[in-house]
């Protein structure tokens, strides 16, 4: 063998080597994809965000996964004016009017400020309140101004854009309002707001990848084994609750301008936040035991690090001590009839 020869099959080796450790260098650095589940028919699972085709098959597919309870029956529930909450105003008229004179005339806001209110007919037939309907018949009106939320305590302001809409609904319908002093509701909200500002809670942690990135498919592939389907908004995916209606109970969310890449698969993940709002939550729904143990297996499973919003490790340690405080935060609410997860409790922490 010549020297020219030996050289020549030395710099084939070598550029062997280059392009090897280039390709495995460059499978290390992108981000991990989808794989194809056991008994797929098709090619790779990449569950898609947002819109409502397959996505209830999806959440029955990954019920039986995820292991968590599931009611078999749908709970229903309507919104109700609530004096635990509202300021209420009550309108008398001589006469019924039909639900298609009251409907003609609603505001076409119910907010005042950033507070909403409700308007609803005493039905001359069923004798229950409730939202006007078309078809009905309704021999009084009342209507209930939300006198706090998390955006802060009912004002003048607020309470005076009530009373002015108000007063145009009873106007058209020859209604007489009759609506309560003002600085006792805005004293009322200060007292309310103050007591919601103390007993709120919404538990984060967040997940950071250890080594290698997630793809958005390969992170929705993954918390679907969990239970979670994709959201409404882009870049969150939602542990369902079983009550129609009601917020979900646990949001898994990541960075939404990753959902809309043009290439999702791409997109390079390398934190999640996992959240649970307590006051939207019933107690009995158990949303502390499913939050720390979906924390725990989507960790195990994306080969992250479960840290608080200060970055430090989560232990068993905290999770109890979260727990015994989330005990106090339970009896409080229920001390003042704003049980987790009542329509009154939902409404105030919103």
């Amino acid at each position: 063998m010549t020297l020219t020869v030996a050289l020549a099959m030395l710099a084939g080796v070598v550029l062997l080597v280059v392009v090897v450790h280039g390709a495995w260098t460059s499978r290390r650095a992108a981000p991990r994809q989808a794989q194809v589940e056991s008994g797929a028919t098709g090619g790779r699972v990449e569950p898609v965000l947002g819109g409502e085709a397959g996505q209830s098959d999806v959440a029955e597919a990954v019920a039986a996964a995820a292991e968590l309870p599931r009611n078999p029956a749908v709970v229903r529930r309507s919104a109700r004016i609530d004096a635990l909450i509202d300021a209420i105003a009550t309108l008398s008229i001589d006469a019924p009017v039909s639900g298609e004179l009251a409907l003609q005339h609603l505001p076409p806001s119910r907010r005042a400020g950033g507070k909403p209110f409700h308007i609803e007919g005493l039905n001359t037939d069923s004798g229950e309140w409730e939202v006007p309907r078309a078809g009905q018949r309704y021999g009084e009106f009342q209507a209930g101004l939300q006198m706090a939320n998390r955006l802060g305590a009912l004002n003048e302001i607020e309470y005076s854009e009530f009373v002015q809409k108000i007063q145009a609904f009873a106007d058209a319908l020859g209604a007489a309002p009759d609506f309560p002093d003002m600085l006792d509701i805005v004293a009322r909200a200060r007292e309310l707001d103050g007591f919601a500002s103390q007993h709120d809670a919404q538990l984060t942690s967040l997940l950071r990848a250890n080594s290698i990135a997630w793809s958005v498919g390969y992170l929705q592939q993954c918390a679907g084994r969990h239970g979670f389907v994709p959201g409404a908004v882009p870049g969150r995916l939602v542990l369902t609750s079983n009550e129609e209606g009601a917020p979900p109970m646990l949001v898994l969310a990541f960075d939404h301008q990753a959902a809309l890449a043009d290439d999702p698969g791409h997109a390079a993940l390398r934190e999640l936040t996992l959240s649970l709002d307590v006051p939207q939550t019933p107690e009995s729904a158990e949303p502390f035991a499913a939050w720390q143990e979906c924390a725990r297996r989507l960790a195990d499973d994306l080969d992250a690090t479960l840290v608080d919003d200060q970055g430090q490790p989560i232990t068993l340690h905290a999770f109890a001590a979260i727990g015994q405080e989330l005990q106090r935060l339970y009896r409080a609410l229920e001390s003042r009839d704003l049980t987790a997860g009542s329509l009154a409790a939902r409404r105030l922490f919103s």
